[in-house]
């Protein structure tokens, strides 16, 4: 009971720690979401703690709420920390109100001997929130560019989904062992919880964005980036980024089909987390898609700019730019533009007027290499 209620007490102070941090230094969606899902964990260390009331009665019915929505926020959590073009929906919203009023339902005192009737329809779907969370943490792991986040992958993917999945089968059977199940489930929550506070408290002592939240709005595209200094090491090879940089802007690399992080590295000579940490830390780019869409668009831009290409359709223009098909070329070109590419072929060609376009360096999108 001592080690139970110890290790509960102290995830418990480390989840609103970490909370209060995260609230305290970032404005962003996957910080509030980060925080969010710490005070439902540390709601249900509470509310899992031996001797806590059960029947639940009314007035812990809030720490039901928070607890139960611990698993719409980890899946969300991971999609914000994962996946850089991730913006929050009113569905997800929508989905969170929703499994919240199931599970205060499910437990509201006045239903009596009806209650806990939902537990294993409950059950399933916050594993399959975890699953969720898992397979997102595993569909973009290999373009992602940030080393911190990719280590914080393991993490999520190894304790978080573990974590839940026992939380599962013990919901499933659970007067099976529960001394011992809430023993391991007070030490491992302590355990995953003093891990994520290492690693977010060594990454703001080592880099001004935590790893659990890197940003790369404000890295500079040039070499300058990775000057060394007396506090900032060199971490960027400069003659392999000018390298990289040629292989990209003179033999237009990205437009190759199925350029794989492997094959660029293979070309480059060098091993695959070399050549991550220069795509982000020399050209500021967290993943490997965005590195190439950043190529992609600005060769696409031009194309749709110049007036001797006006004929040329957009589907053929994306493609040979790199784009397999037209939806992600949109979707990029929107994102980096504001505009469609529709649009921007539209005023770039009424800028130009009866102008001739301009002679390139290089070979034009729909024409011959």
């Amino acid at each position: 009971m001592a080690i139970d209620l110890g290790c509960r007490g102290a995830a418990v102070g480390l989840a609103l720690l970490i909370a209060g941090v995260l609230l305290r230094d970032r404005r962003d969606t996957a910080a509030r979401l980060s925080a969010a899902l710490l005070i439902a964990v540390a709601a249900s260390a509470i509310s899992e703690a031996p001797g806590f009331p059960r029947p639940w009665p009314y007035w812990a019915l809030i720490l039901a709420a928070l607890s139960s929505s611990g698993a719409v926020l980890l899946w969300l959590w991971a999609r914000a920390t994962f996946d850089d073009d991730f913006v929050l929906r009113p569905w997800h919203g929508v989905l969170l109100v929703a499994i919240v009023g199931a599970q205060l339902f499910d437990l509201w005192p006045a239903r009596g001997m009806l209650r806990g009737d939902l537990d294993r329809p409950l059950s399933l779907v916050y594993l399959g929130l975890a699953v969720l969370a898992a397979a997102q943490t595993l569909t973009t792991w290999r373009l992602d560019m940030v080393a911190g986040r990719r280590r914080l992958r393991a993490v999520v993917l190894v304790g978080a989904v573990t974590y839940s999945a026992a939380g599962f089968f013990h919901g499933l059977w659970p007067d099976f062992g529960s001394s011992v199940w809430s023993i391991a489930n007070a030490v491992g929550l302590w355990m995953l919880l003093s891990l994520s506070g290492w690693s977010l408290f060594q990454a703001a002592r080592t880099q001004p964005a935590s790893v659990l939240l890197p940003t790369a709005d404000n890295v500079p595209d040039d070499i300058s980036a990775a000057a060394p200094g007396a506090d900032n090491p060199p971490a960027v090879d400069p003659e392999l980024l000018r390298r990289l940089q040629r292989l990209m802007t003179v033999e237009r690399a990205y437009r190759r089909e199925g350029l794989t992080i492997g094959a660029l590295s293979a070309e480059l000579g060098v091993q695959d987390y070399r050549l991550r940490q220069l795509i982000n830390e020399g050209l500021g780019h967290r993943n490997f898609n965005a590195f190439l869409n950043h190529y992609r668009i600005e060769d696409a831009s031009s194309a749709l700019a110049d007036p001797g290409q006006r004929q040329v359709p957009v589907l053929t223009i994306a493609m040979d730019a790199g784009f397999q098909s037209v939806g992600p070329f949109n979707r990029a070109f929107k994102a980096a533009t504001d505009l469609t590419p529709t649009e921007f072929r539209r005023l770039a060609l009424a800028k130009h007027g009866s102008q001739p376009g301009k002679p390139d360096d290089g070979p034009g999108i729909g024409q011959p290499d």
